[in-house]
């Protein structure tokens, strides 16, 4: 992934995607923004114990930076699960400048380009999808648990019901978060794992009764299944919990931490 600092906020993006068009995409840092201490500096998560004056100015900042309308957000209360909606304008601004009134929800999806879809991470996986045969998206949140359940097949399946997404057209990107190095994991966590196609991929160990999860090879192993192109999916190779100076880590502070997000809007077709 490319870092920049417009307006001296870091946003992160998708080399590979530069020239993908009619879509705007990022990734937050934790550079450019008003928040302190353990939340300094772009902190963008609500509730977390930072003042919500900072995180309002730090989504404002961002949204400059990043070329983004901050009227356009929308986010779910996001749950481990792989529970996915589809959303409009009617939705803008729930879950940011609104109440959040999509419980459960780990996934979004849309063809509106009036809409900027937005998930929050410190570790979890970040999917970001794009289809531009039918110019829709898709942005997921993938922790261990979603994804373990599929998170990445079940957003592939979904944007085909909506939009009639063809999965060999879709564009599949797996941004910032815990790599397979960092994610050390307890032998109950490694058979959730054990148990899915193609395990010997993504799972190592036992070494001192430990395992390793290579989260970022799960997932491409259920877009491939689902039929998305090997030369589609682009994967972001940025750890978390090893950049934890430029990105928030839930495990690397302990929780301790502010958040991280994805955003991922269509922009407006010019006629």
């Amino acid at each position: 992934m490319e870092l920049s600092l417009p307006q001296g906020v870091g946003v992160l993006r998708f080399a590979a995607w530069q020239n993908l068009p009619g879509v705007n995409h990022a990734f937050t840092t934790r550079i450019g923004g008003v928040s302190q201490k353990e939340f300094a500096s772009m902190n963008v998560g609500f509730g977390r114990g930072d003042e919500e004056e900072h995180v309002v100015e730090n989504y404002r900042r961002f949204c400059a930076a990043a070329g983004f309308d901050p009227e356009s957000l929308v986010c779910g209360a996001q749950d481990h699960h792989i529970h996915i909606r589809r959303v409009g304008v009617a939705q803008r601004g729930v879950g940011i400048w609104k109440e959040k009134d999509m419980e459960s929800i780990d996934g979004l999806c849309t063809n509106d380009p009036g809409v900027t879809l937005v998930i929050y991470c410190a570790d979890c996986v970040p999917l970001y999808f794009v289809d531009p045969e039918h110019r829709a998206i898709g942005l997921a949140h993938a922790g261990w648990r979603g994804t373990a359940a599929g998170m990445a097949q079940a957003m592939v399946e979904r944007m085909g019901q909506e939009f009639g997404t063809r999965p060999e057209r879709l564009q599949v990107a797996i941004g910032p978060s815990i790599g397979k190095e960092c994610f050390e994991v307890d032998e109950p966590v490694a058979l959730e794992f054990q148990k899915l196609p193609q395990a010997e991929r993504f799972v190592t160990g036992p070494q001192r009764e430990k395992y390793h999860v290579d989260l970022w090879e799960c997932n491409r192993q259920f877009l491939l299944a689902a039929g998305v192109q090997p030369e589609h999916i682009t994967v972001g190779q940025v750890c978390t919990m090893c950049e934890s100076d430029l990105l928030f880590s839930h495990r690397k502070t302990r929780g301790q931490r502010g958040s991280n997000c994805a955003m991922l809007s269509l922009k407006e077709e010019v006629l």
